[in-house]
């Protein structure tokens, strides 16, 4: 046996010992926790977060633009098994965040001028982001109405002719 699988023989059997398997399969990380509540753990050279480094030991590496995301959302789990390699975006829409977020947006009962989000009065954008159907009537009118003003101007300065062309 050659020195460097020795040292990765260790390295694993250290790592192994840090680990107690909870009753929902969670494999419970029992080294360092840092403060966003990711294990630590030195791997002979560096100290590395203690989820990839069981993924890259189980399933091979993680590719430079993925990430992994804790699909038990226990951040102290390094069960292979709970952790997939995903893109950030597809990280964040699965966290918590995304769902506090959308569980405060929807406390917002009204819009900044006081008229209801209901169904009759919510406009709902393809981003998914809520609208307020008074405020956008009253928005437009103003931006229609500037058009008009703009439009009479120009007309009164004889830049448009017949109404309705630049000369």
């Amino acid at each position: 046996m050659t020195i460097t699988v020795l040292r990765e023989t260790v390295v694993i059997t250290r790592f192994l010992s840090k680990i107690s398997i909870a009753e929902n399969d969670c494999w419970e990380w029992m080294g360092g926790i840092g403060s966003r509540g990711y294990g630590g753990f030195w791997n002979g050279r560096k100290v590395v977060y203690a989820h990839r480094f069981a993924y890259e030991m189980i399933k091979g590496g993680i590719p430079e633009e993925l990430e992994i995301d804790h699909l038990c959302r226990n951040h102290s789990c390094v069960n292979p098994n709970h952790l997939e390699a995903v893109l950030h975006r597809e990280n964040c829409n699965r966290g918590v965040a995304s769902e506090v977020n959308r569980n405060r947006q929807l406390a917002i009962t009204h819009c900044p001028q006081g008229h209801p989000y209901n169904k009759q009065n919510t406009y709902i954008c393809p981003s998914g982001k809520r609208h307020c159907r008074i405020c956008r009537r009253v928005a437009d009118k103003r931006f229609r109405s500037h058009g008009r003003i703009k439009h009479n101007r120009l007309v009164a300065e004889g830049r448009l002719k017949n109404g309705n062309s630049m000369e």
